[in-house]
């Protein structure tokens, strides 16, 4: 996909970019493959598949119209080079984004790429979303979760879910049907007081299958998730 064909497709489908939209989107990719020279941000550098497979496939969202009010409190857990958050919030300037990460040279990279791109209303915070759910500035603070490859969604519930809003929603990206994680995770569901809503399948431009799964919680998360920081991932519930 190549930058025109990702500004037209997004026009298509009413998001008609800005020339600064532009710039933002062309900074970013070039930043991305400076920095991935540095430490590991990606394993795609070409122009065009980075504007495919990381800014085309993070908007997905919003472009199939799951998220619909640009003013909401979003948390993107394990957003790595920011994906993805940064692209959305390139398309929607009003959502106010905040990002955990593990790795503190990730976070260096990605206050550096805010400041680049002139992006305002982000915040980046270095540690463990386990230890960041317990904290009572940020549990239950946020409208919408998202998450994009992250793990198996019975330890993402529990990474997740507790950041969010009574209401608020946990959208989940993958590269692939989610049917099986889904019965598998159906007791962490019930466990976090939280249900899937919808789930399915989509194509982007080239035929790469995708899905996004949808949870919303429905009551306040039981105080002792998420556990301490390892045991979701060894003792999934």
């Amino acid at each position: 996909m190549t930058k025109e064909e990702f500004y037209q497709m997004l026009a298509d489908q009413g998001f008609k970019l800005s020339d600064l939209q532009k710039l933002q989107f062309k900074r970013y990719f070039e930043l991305l493959v400076e920095w991935n020279e540095k430490i590991n941000l990606t394993a795609i550098t070409e122009e065009n598949e980075v504007y495919l497979k990381h800014f085309y496939d993070s908007i997905a969202p919003v472009l199939q119209g799951k998220i619909t009010n640009k003013s909401l409190k979003l948390l993107d857990i394990g957003a790595g080079a920011g994906f993805p958050s940064l692209p959305m919030k390139i398309l929607c300037p009003e959502l106010d984004v905040t990002i955990i990460d593990s790795l503190n040279k990730r976070i260096h990279f990605l206050t550096l790429l805010a400041e680049e791109l002139g992006l305002s209303g982000v915040h980046f915070y270095h540690g463990r979303a386990e230890d960041f759910g317990q904290d009572k500035a940020f549990r239950a603070s946020f409208d919408i979760v998202t998450a994009r490859a992250v793990a198996h969604m019975r330890v993402l519930s529990e990474l997740t879910i507790p950041f969010l809003k009574i209401g608020g929603q946990l959208i989940a990206l993958k590269a692939a049907a989610a049917e099986n994680e889904l019965a598998d995770a159906k007791n962490a569901l019930a466990l976090l007081f939280s249900k899937v809503i919808n789930t399915y399948n989509y194509d982007l431009p080239n035929g790469d299958g995708r899905n996004i799964t949808i949870v919303e919680k429905k009551k306040e998360s039981p105080n002792k998730y998420p556990r301490r920081a390892g045991l979701p991932n060894k003792k999934p519930l």
